[in-house]
């Protein structure tokens, strides 16, 4: 069952990457703040690197409204480590090995998996989902328009 708007965003703990180094993830720790999550499908290919570096690009605007980023994927902490570097990434990546949080979410079609974006208010709850598989760049605009219309 996919999670939608309204829903209590599920919970959950996760390795992540970043620029800055590894470490550890619980969801609900950012709580009080606005959450982006978005899941992608793989690090290094040409669709996501666009979309990751999108947000990217956009992170000290989105930090500067008090939004939190963090991005998912189902390699492991060792591809995330790479591509974080490779990328310059501020922000965490999650390695979802198994795609078990990507069920959870919904965030699948079929058996591939799904480039879809959360929006996550100060209480948990998911304010806005934006699914568009071919379309990576267009995750950070909609991002964009929905910090500018809170």
């Amino acid at each position: 069952m996919a999670v939608d708007v309204g829903d209590v965003a599920p919970d959950f703990t996760l390795e992540t990457a970043s620029l800055t180094g590894s470490g550890t993830l619980r969801l609900s720790s950012l709580r009080g703040r606005k959450v982006v999550l978005f899941f992608y499908p793989a690090d290094h290919s040409p669709g996501c690197t666009t979309q990751v570096c999108a947000f990217r690009d956009a992170y000290e605007e989105l930090v500067g409204h008090g939004v939190e980023v963090v991005g998912i994927s189902g390699q492991k902490i060792a591809s995330h480590e790479r591509f974080a570097g490779s990328q310059a990434l501020p922000f965490p990546i999650a390695s979802d090995p198994g795609n078990l949080v990507r069920r959870e979410y919904g965030a699948s079609k079929w058996i591939i998996p799904w480039r879809v974006t959360y929006l996550i208010d100060e209480d948990g709850i998911v304010a806005d989902v934006y699914s568009g598989m071919v379309q990576p760049l267009m995750h950070v605009e909609y991002v964009k328009q929905w910090i500018a219309e809170d």
